[in-house]
């Protein structure tokens, strides 16, 4: 039974107040992580894609991805106002199902935000790459991609991925307080350039385009849902943030539900102009820069250019935020001893885990640099599928466990808004690849290997008293 054991949510209080990590994040700032790490390669890239699966109705699979998430956010929200510490999901599990489940689910967000990072970078040189041919430039050939990622070419480090991985880096290294400034900057920049499209490309609609508006019928609105659901990953950062957040009890289910509501809007419209503009087929000849091809199609060039650059800023700050989840989840991990606990020491300075922070960094800025990335979405989809399938689960735990725990927010009408969060996630995931599925399973199988020799003895509640669930 000591694969089970619970974390004491008194002890994991205790440790908030001792940990030493600055609180400077508002209500605002929460929100604006949220928008930064969810408003990124999922609406300047993948609906070019996603157009194709679903036609117009990409917009509705929107919706029903976004149905999934605000279910499982639901549930972040009450725990993220009840255990506000580092962690997120992986502190959730530990304190209701148990240590195994913790560490896997750890391993899983480990795959979730860091992966994301490195695909972001990977798109996000692509737009850069893009951006500086029109300015007459280009680089080597062997630094432009990972090798094998582009056809009958010799590619051998994709350099630009690396360098804007390490340059967040840097720039979390240095502490949440610098961070948080720049990445607010940049989503407001962002958000102006995505209200830009919809105002300028508004009035280019023909509706004639959204006829059919479900060619391929209800299952291509499920399968678009499926791949779309990963234009969402990254809102549940935000509990990442609970120990360096100045009011955790209100800002973070703010910040948590804010974030998912503003980012749904703003996709709907976003495919709504879209595809009114272009018709859905026409994606097929350059579904890498769908948002950049409609507003070419109006003739406005110089506008699309404009799109182009918010399309940087906006890939930069889902790397900043998933960077910083990804960091905050791992320092949880090594502060319970299930990895090295010399990991989860803090710089004097900065009061950041500033090993830690580099050392993830140059992993994944090296993965982003030499790893081709094309089919990562789907794994990352599974992984953070599995995760809020286990979040919602635990909330029900948590109610049954510790009734009287003060709560900030309460999701409403537990069991049934987890459960239904769970069939949404498991629906999402049936209709994920089999080589997916094989993927994951290798993964967990990886993360069993690392548990069982080494975390499972070397763990913090391996030397404390058991407390099993209640």
């Amino acid at each position: 039974m000591d694969l089970f054991r619970v974390k004491s949510i008194d002890s994991m209080m205790e440790q908030r107040k001792a940990a030493g990590l600055r609180k400077s994040l508002s209500t605002f700032d929460l929100v604006m992580l949220g928008v930064g790490a969810v408003i990124g390669s999922g609406i300047f890239i993948l609906t070019g894609t996603g157009s194709l699966i679903a036609g117009p109705a990409l917009s509705l699979s929107f919706v029903l991805a976004a149905v999934a998430c605000f279910f499982s956010a639901l549930s972040y929200a009450e725990f993220s106002s009840s255990l506000p510490v580092s962690g997120s999901v992986y502190t959730y599990v530990y304190a209701t199902l148990g240590e195994l489940p913790a560490w896997l689910i750890g391993w899983i967000l480990i795959l979730e935000f860091g992966l994301a990072a490195s695909a972001v970078a990977a798109g996000w040189s692509g737009y850069l790459q893009s951006l500086i041919a029109s300015l007459g430039m280009q680089l080597p050939d062997a630094l432009r991609a990972a090798p094998g990622a582009v056809p009958d070419s010799t590619t051998l480090f994709n350099l630009p991925a690396f360098l804007v991985i390490a340059a967040v880096t840097a720039l979390l290294s240095m502490g949440i307080r610098e961070s948080k400034r720049v990445n607010n900057i940049m989503v407001l920049i962002k958000i102006l350039v995505v209200l830009l499209f919809i105002g300028a490309g508004a009035v280019h609609v023909r509706t004639e385009n959204w006829t059919p508006f479900m060619p391929y019928g209800m299952g291509g609105v499920y399968a678009g849902a499926a791949l779309m659901f990963y234009a969402f990953i990254g809102f549940d950062a935000v509990a990442s943030s609970a120990e360096e957040v100045r009011n955790p009890q209100r800002s973070l289910p703010l910040g948590i539900l804010g974030s998912l509501l503003i980012c749904t809007v703003l996709y709907v419209l976003v495919t709504l102009v879209m595809t009114g503009i272009v018709p859905y087929r026409d994606f097929a000849a350059n579904p890498d820069h769908p948002v950049s091809l409609a507003l070419q199609r109006t003739g406005q060039l110089g506008l699309a250019g404009v799109v182009d650059l918010g399309a940087i800023l906006g890939m930069t700050t889902v790397i900043l935020v998933m960077s910083y989840g990804l960091t905050r989840i791992l320092y949880a991990m090594a502060r319970d001893g299930l990895l090295p606990r010399g990991l989860a020491a803090l710089h004097p300075r900065y009061a950041t885990p500033f090993t830690l922070t580099w050392s993830v960094g140059l992993i994944f800025a090296l993965i982003a640099g030499l790893v081709p990335l094309a089919v990562l979405a789907e794994l990352i989809n599974i992984g953070t599928l599995t995760a809020f399938s286990l979040i919602s689960l635990a909330v029900i735990v948590l109610r049954r466990t510790h009734p009287g725990l003060p709560r900030g927010f309460r999701c409403p009408a537990v069991p049934y808004v987890p459960l239904a969060a769970v069939a949404c996630c498991v629906f999402l995931i049936a209709h994920l690849d089999r080589v997916t599925w094989l993927a994951f399973c290798l993964w967990l199988l990886a993360g069993l290997a690392v548990y069982f020799p080494y975390s499972r003895r070397r763990a913090v509640l391996a030397t404390a008293p058991v407390t099993q669930p209640r």
